[in-house]
């Protein structure tokens, strides 16, 4: 090789070493990503009571359907829908004429039939002693006797029909059965209504007044199990406290107790209806009310309870990232009971004074180092 073009190659493979060490030496080294930022909750522990919720609806405690039991045409409505009524109230007025007239009917038959039992009582008395002086015969006397008994039965079948008459005419004044709140009128004044028309109005108790809810078979269940005895379960579930949350999500100042539960689980619900009463004086409840019943079955001792944020459900089994002493994540399985507002207890996995990931569990993987920030 030429001696020239050797130092020249040399030359140029010295320059591009020289360059590439002053590149080099301009860059500083790659600096470590710093820990993650996550937010923490201690872990804590307390006695909490155990709610169990289900939706429902209101009822009136008694609702008394209003019908005809007569046939007429309605001639006045005397109540104002909506009103608070009282038992013996007078509701509507069936046009009472044609009663009358039946009534007045019946009474005089009644008369008739009064004065024909007094003549026969009178021929039985007298026809009596001339049997025995031979001044008329047996069969006359028997004859008479018969006739007073016809005529007796005569009065009696009459008085039924004054009474009867009378009873059609007392029913022309439609009255409340019961104390209440009176619903809206579904018949009109001139309306022909009679006992196959249909009600006329309703008429509802609601001091007190029902919930009623539906409690999954499984939740009875468990209340058996827990309760054998039916003795002691009927004498617990008139102990439990129930309370209702109304549909804008306020608690319901008065509690209540459960009344009764029904006889059946429902085939097609596959739960049983529980029927609880609550006391109503100022009447803010009304039948139809879409509720829900918070019903408090037990206070659990020494819970343990973390915000249910720090909860992650995969494939059934739950688990939480604790945050040990040295800033390091643990992946930890739990046991989680029932939940607490927004609090889940924890019935195994957890110990008090831990913490765990509220937010940023999707910056984590187990075993890495984090920055964790406490504001609970």
């Amino acid at each position: 090789m030429n001696p020239f073009k050797k130092t020249a190659i040399e030359a140029l493979f010295a320059s591009l070493a020289l360059l590439c060490f002053a590149g080099c030496r301009g860059k500083p080294p790659l600096a470590s990503a710093p820990p993650p930022t996550v937010q923490v909750a201690n872990v804590t522990q307390a006695d909490v009571p155990i709610y169990h919720e289900w939706v429902g609806t209101l009822d009136g405690l008694v609702n008394a359907t209003i019908r005809a039991q007569v046939s007429g045409y309605l001639i006045a409505q005397d109540y104002h829908e909506g009103d608070t009524i009282k038992k013996g109230d007078r509701l509507f007025e069936i046009d009472p004429r044609p009663f009358q007239a039946a009534l007045d009917q019946a009474s005089g038959q009644l008369a008739q039939a009064e004065a024909q039992y007094g003549k026969a009582e009178l021929d039985v008395k007298r026809d009596t002693p001339l049997v025995k002086d031979r001044a008329i015969s047996q069969e006359e006397l028997d004859n008479a006797i018969q006739a007073d008994l016809e005529a007796k039965a005569a009065v009696l079948s009459a008085k039924a029909q004054v009474e009867a008459a009378q009873l059609n005419l007392d029913f022309t004044k439609i009255v409340s059965p019961i104390d209440g709140i009176a619903g809206i009128a579904t018949a009109q004044i001139g309306d022909l209504v009679g006992p196959t028309t249909g009600e006329l109005a309703t008429v509802s108790t609601i001091d007190p007044i029902k919930a009623y809810y539906d409690v999954t078979e499984q939740a009875y269940i468990n209340f058996t199990n827990r309760f054998p005895n039916e003795n002691e379960r009927s004498e617990h579930l008139k102990q439990l406290d129930v309370q209702l949350i109304l549909a804008d999500g306020t608690l319901y100042s008065h509690g209540g107790h459960i009344s009764a539960p029904d006889r059946q689980i429902g085939t097609t619900t596959g739960a049983i209806r529980v029927e609880a009463v609550f006391p109503n004086p100022d009447h803010t409840l009304r039948p139809g009310q879409f509720i829900r019943a918070r019903v408090k079955f037990e206070t659990k001792h020494g819970a343990l309870m973390v915000p249910q944020q720090a909860v992650s459900e995969l494939q059934g089994t739950y688990q939480v990232a604790v945050v040990d002493a040295n800033k390091i994540v643990h992946i930890q399985p739990v046991r989680v009971g029932e939940r607490n507002g927004d609090l889940w207890i924890i019935e195994s996995g957890l110990a008090p004074g831990q913490q765990v990931v509220v937010e940023g569990l999707q910056k984590i993987r187990d075993g890495l180092t984090v920055n964790p920030t406490n504001n609970h």
